[in-house]
């Protein structure tokens, strides 16, 4: 029978994922963008040993399920807003849009919304047991802190203007609630037939990442998107 230590174990482990996504969103609003996904990343490691702790020591609770949302949308849906409305200040605003240029770094916090509504939607969809239904929250926040790093420290920064922000936005707050399929990388075995998705996925992104370090992960991320698009228009 589990005693007050125990059942406590995976919550607290939910409160570090919580702990590193308020840390993040403060790095983040200060420009410290490397740091902001040092503290995603971290958060994201705390993600995915909380579940497995409650799995382990069979001590999952509502509670536990509610303080994973509310940790997730700090770690994965405030700290990327954060990112993004600190990129907007960095960013060239094209002339046309001068006139709303005080309110664009503004728009970074849909994507806190659509997060929360991926969030809860997850939490209610007996489909996403196996495989995810819309971009993962995780993805999503790993693909703005890599982004931000790649534009922000390289050559980038010179043609990536504020209206291929907004437009990224958009297209990736949309894809957290859309109805694409895309895959998980959980394995129930390892032999190639049944995983040659994952395999392909995993060796085409440690490449990314030994090419370009960091900077890669955006692209691994857009790897993934693309890898789902064509899986969904084979079924």
């Amino acid at each position: 029978m589990p005693n007050i230590i125990t059942r406590n174990i995976p919550n607290g482990i939910t409160s570090c994922n919580l702990f590193c996504g308020c840390i993040a969103s403060y790095m983040a609003f200060q420009g410290d963008f490397r740091m902001a996904m040092l503290f995603i990343v971290l958060g994201a490691v705390f993600d995915f040993f909380d579940g497995m702790s409650a799995r382990l020591l069979n001590v999952s609770s509502p509670i536990g399920k509610e303080l994973d949302s509310l940790a997730d949308n700090i770690t994965f849906g405030l700290a990327p807003s954060a990112v993004v409305f600190s990129l907007f200040m960095e960013i060239d605003i094209p002339e046309f849009m001068s006139g709303v240029s005080d309110l664009l770094p503004y728009s970074a916090f849909i994507i806190s919304v659509f997060s929360a509504l991926r969030l809860a939607k997850f939490n209610l969809d007996e489909r996403q047991t196996t495989s995810f239904i819309g971009m993962p929250t995780p993805a999503n926040a790993l693909f703005w802190s890599s982004l931000a790093i790649c534009i922000s420290e390289g050559e980038y920064l010179q043609w990536f203007n504020a209206l291929y922000l907004l437009l990224l936005v958009f297209v990736m707050s949309f894809l957290l609630v859309s109805e694409l399929p895309m895959f998980s990388l959980k394995f129930k075995e390892l032999s190639w037939k049944t995983n040659k998705i994952k395999y392909i996925f995993l060796i085409v992104s440690i490449s990314l990442l030994v090419l370009y370090g960091v900077n890669g992960l955006s692209a691994v991320i857009l790897w993934y998107i693309l890898l789902s698009v064509f899986l969904y228009k084979k079924i």
